[in-house]
């Protein structure tokens, strides 16, 4: 097997490779897209001599057409993600998006057409609360409003789902636990763009790998079945991995013998506009690829193993681990508290409602704080109840779907199936479209039904018009109004300078 990889130099392309390198006779030639020199064969000797390099930008179809070349397999793991797609939106649209745009083409126009493991991302499903903590492949896409990297994540997939790639796989991943979490998360405002009370459902870095090499083991030895692909996946960590944005936050304190309530304010983090839920369908893909290996314990533990200088943290005063670690990143661009400092009123509406809700964040107190541990009568959804409305049974096998299906998705949707008359059963044939607000766009049944597209904005544009979406599209209603008010209605959106803005109407 001749195997191609973007993204080798991040988390998840790297623990990949180590896979690799421990079971060295899968693959017979290895490619990996490098932007820079930043991964060395001697890290990895068991394959050194597999190792190919190509240097260069994905962004660039000459050096996509080089790194797909005579391969069997594409793994497209590569993507500019937060905080440096914050920082540098621009080079995330010329990675995330146009980047698999240009790999696709250029996979599209070879004479030997590999097959493509395209690892997407949660981001694409947008805020979640106690009332849907549980979600699954087929629930709608509502990507945060200002998340460049989500939005253009979900150009890119919708990309892969249209292309005339004959055999593709789509990998939603979750948030990931990887070696340098905490020394990541405490350099940037990001870390204050996660909820409190968001379900997260995590997956490691090393199980991640663990995934794609048993998916290639299973095209090697024919064992991966037929109907593995044109699918879309969830990867997560299962019920072991599943936990609120405080608890995470907690398990990783904990490891310099603190806790959220000793370095964090309950005004320091956004109320919503993050990304992250616990999957209903998480075993789905464990059921094939048997890749779990680590728990949320499990992980931690080793992680302490490992990073013994940040047991140091124990023996210093908190107040001073908070001035230096938690306390200097309010002052980042990235951070709520800079927004609010800067009259920032469009982040400020999207994270938290209004200036006004954040200036009354400012005097909660934990006490008081709404964390799911302290309402008697919270209930998160349990993996068992389907309380979306998607429009048709998403239970159904593919071989049951009808054209009635089909129309009664659409009018979900405010909108119409407008060739629902061609649909005789097959789920990729390109069906037209019409959206409540006029707009028409080519998808398949798979797109719409099985993966959660529906066309709007920001399939175009960096543009979010979800608050006048969910007034005419019951299935994403149900969703964005656990933390939007119906009487809002605003336009969220980036100019050319990707400064962010709102425009509210009446």
């Amino acid at each position: 097997m001749k195997i191609a990889i973007t993204g080798g130099s991040g988390h998840m392309g790297q623990a990949f490779l180590e896979e690799l390198n421990a079971s060295f006779d899968t693959a017979d030639s290895i490619t990996v897209l490098c932007h820079r020199d930043r991964i060395s064969k001697r890290s990895y000797p068991n394959i050194a001599h597999k190792l190919h390099f190509v240097f260069g930008d994905i962004s660039n179809a000459e050096v996509c057409r080089k790194l797909i070349e005579d391969c069997d397999v594409v793994f497209h793991i590569c993507a500019l993600i937060p905080p440096a797609s914050d920082s540098h939106p621009q080079a995330a649209i010329s990675c995330n998006e146009r980047g698999t745009k240009l790999l696709i083409k250029a996979m599209e126009g070879a004479k030997k057409q590999p097959a493509l493991v395209d690892v997407s991302t949660v981001a694409l499903y947008g805020n979640r609360t106690g009332s849907h903590s549980y979600g699954r492949v087929g629930d709608p896409l509502l990507p945060s409003p200002f998340d460049i990297y989500a939005i253009t994540k979900l150009r890119a997939e919708y990309a892969v789902l249209q292309s005339k790639v004959e055999k593709w796989v789509v990998l939603r991943q979750t948030a990931l636990f990887h070696p340098d979490f905490l020394s990541d998360n405490l350099h940037d405002g990001l870390m204050f763009h996660t909820c409190f009370d968001a379900p997260l459902e995590w997956v490691t870095a090393k199980d991640s790998g663990r995934l794609l090499l048993h998916l290639l083991q299973g095209m090697k030895s024919g064992e991966l079945a037929e109907d593995f692909w044109k699918k879309v996946y969830n990867i997560g960590g299962g019920s072991g991995m599943r936990m609120y944005g405080y608890q995470t936050y907690e398990q990783g304190l904990n490891i310099i013998g603190g806790g959220v309530r000793d370095f964090f304010k309950p005004h320091y983090n956004a109320t919503r506009n993050f990304h992250g839920m616990w999957f209903s369908d998480s075993d789905d893909l464990n059921s094939i690829l048997n890749f779990r290996t680590q728990s949320a314990e499990d992980y931690w533990q080793e992680f302490y193993r490992q990073h013994p200088l940040y047991r140091c943290g124990r023996a210093l005063p908190k107040g001073l681990i908070g001035l230096f670690a938690i306390k200097r990143l309010l002052n980042t661009p990235n951070s709520p508290y800079y927004w609010a400092k800067n009259g920032d009123v469009a982040r400020l509406t999207a994270y938290f409602g209004g200036r006004k809700a954040y200036d009354a964040l400012q005097k909660r107190g934990w006490e008081d704080f709404p964390l799911p541990e302290n309402i008697p009568d919270f209930v998160p959804m349990k993996r068992e109840e389907r309380i979306l409305a998607y429009g048709y049974d998403i239970e159904k096998d593919d071989a049951l779907i009808t054209a009635d299906d089909i129309k009664t998705v659409a009018e979900a949707h405010g909108g119409k199936c407008l060739t629902v008359e061609r649909f005789c059963g097959d789920m990729y044939e390109n069906l037209l479209w019409r959206t409540a607000g006029g707009r028409e766009f080519w998808a398949t049944a798979f797109t719409v039904l099985r993966a959660g597209h529906w066309y709007n904005a920001a399939y175009e544009q960096n543009l979010w018009e979800f608050d006048a979406l969910a007034k005419t599209d019951s299935i994403l209603a149900r969703i964005w109004y656990d933390s939007h008010d119906r009487g809002e209605n605003n336009l969220y959106f980036f100019d050319e300078n990707f400064k962010a803005h709102i425009k509210t109407s009446d």
